[in-house]
């Protein structure tokens, strides 16, 4: 189910941002330090009184276009219009009503889009000051007083943002529809797969990189099962994006992973694994998703006996940190392995909901410590007393032990290649807990 989305708009220095961060709970930094990705975070979820939304810093994506006739705010603000499905518009008490916020909010009245009025910076507690009444005249609707800086006002911009969010609805597939999202860079063939795997030309395909703006789902149904398709617009460098509206695309195509079950990794045979491609893959292993790389354009590729072998090799390397990813070569251009595509889609789907039986789980927890003995430090020995999976979509397990400082991430990763060896779980990453008594629970 697709979170609807809530877009913070506003001129520079209104404290969208520190208003953004305030309602999400968190200081939500520009570079996250996780293994294998490295992205903007321009986007979180946000929950309040039981409700989930998706929140959008538009502060973090000042357009750098050329285009001399519309103005950085008008860019913003058509955005807002054209993407959101409710905007926080987000204006400064101190400064008053300018004539940008007059001219955002003409548009805004125009788009009929739902519009929350935020006038910030009233940090004092009780009634608002005198200047705060001046922003009914912006034809909005009640304005909201906050203090993005103290939380002053915040529930209250909360509970009129759930006033106007629209009626969630779960899509009308099954439970046996497996949602995939295509994601990669743009301009590798993700349109080209979809359409391939439909049999018929559902999606825009065009050399023009940036042809796919929105997440569009297709829904397939054949021999192989049932599936929902989500293409997605191309996820490019920090320095390329240049245009608003792509960023807005970028955001689009990390939502879509967040809904999906398997994530097809798509990569450029012709131009190699980048760093890119490893950012695109970082965030949807984070996400814990079932993953598939599909090298496409595979015939445009000149080959001998030896040259998948080679390539293959290569990913491995380039892909270490996502050692359970299966791999295979495709041509959306000529439907080369399309059928090969599909099982792994349905296998790895499968794999990321696996239950294994505790009992199974500590005969391999035995087999392993008797192999090999837990690390021990200082004179104390590392004891796993048992193990259990607590729950699926990723599998993610629970280790009790004695001291967990003791449970050392290489002897976690052993524990984990056990659990792979006899169980599977190809295409999936795996969480693994741990948990010591009277002691809050550590995530590896």
């Amino acid at each position: 189910m697709a979170l609807p989305l809530v877009a913070v708009v506003g001129r520079p220095n209104v404290g969208k941002s520190t208003l953004f961060n305030k309602l999400i709970g968190q200081r939500l930094s520009i570079v996250e330090d996780t293994p294998g990705v490295t992205r903007d975070r321009i986007y979180s979820k946000c929950e309040w009184l039981g409700h989930e939304f998706m929140l959008v810093d538009t502060g973090g994506i000042e357009p750098e276009s050329q285009d001399v006739i519309l103005s950085q705010m008008r860019r913003q603000a058509q955005l807002a219009i054209e993407r959101a499905d409710v905007i926080i518009f987000v204006t400064d008490v101190r400064s008053g009503v300018t004539a940008t916020d007059s001219e955002v909010a003409a548009m805004l009245r125009k788009s009929r889009k739902p519009i929350v009025l935020c006038v910030n910076k009233c940090d004092t507690v009780g009634e608002p000051p005198a200047e705060f009444y001046e922003f009914y005249n912006l034809g909005i609707g009640d304005p909201v007083a906050v203090s993005s800086v103290h939380g002053h006002g915040t529930g209250d911009l909360l509970d009129k943002v759930l006033e106007e969010l629209p009626e969630m609805h779960e899509e009308d597939y099954g439970e046996d529809v497996v949602r995939v999202a295509v994601i990669g860079k743009p301009n590798v063939g993700k349109s080209s797969i979809i359409n391939r795997l439909c049999g018929e030309e559902r999606v825009i395909v065009s050399d023009i990189a940036g042809t796919t703006r929105d997440a569009t789902d297709t829904y397939v149904e054949n021999e192989q099962g049932k599936f929902v398709f989500i293409d997605t617009a191309g996820i490019r460098k920090k320095s390329k994006v240049l245009e608003s509206i792509e960023k807005f695309s970028v955001l689009r195509s990390y939502m879509a992973v967040d809904r999906a079950d398997v994530a097809v990794i798509v990569i450029d045979a012709e131009v190699g694994f980048t760093e890119q491609d490893s950012k695109v893959a970082g965030y949807a292993h984070e996400k814990g998703k079932a993953c598939v790389v599909a090298v496409n354009k595979w015939d445009a590729i000149e080959k001998d006996t030896n040259t998948m072998n080679e390539f293959k090799k290569k990913l491995e390397i380039d892909f270490s940190f996502m050692s359970y990813v299966p791999f295979v070569f495709v041509s959306a251009k000529n439907g080369t392995r399309m059928d090969k595509l599909l099982e792994l889609i349905n296998y790895t789907a499968q794999q990321n909901a696996v239950r294994i039986p505790t009992g199974r789980l500590n005969d391999v927890l035995a087999y392993a410590t008797a192999r090999v003995q837990p690390p021990s430090d200082k004179g104390r020995r590392l004891k796993i007393y048992y193990m259990t999976q607590a729950s699926t979509k990723p599998p993610t397990f629970v280790c009790f032990v004695n001291r967990a400082e003791l449970f050392h991430f290489s002897y976690r990763r052993y524990i984990e290649n056990q659990i792979r060896e006899t169980f599977g779980l190809d295409g999936t990453p795996i969480v693994m807990l741990v948990r010591e008594r009277d002691r809050d629970d550590v995530k590896s």
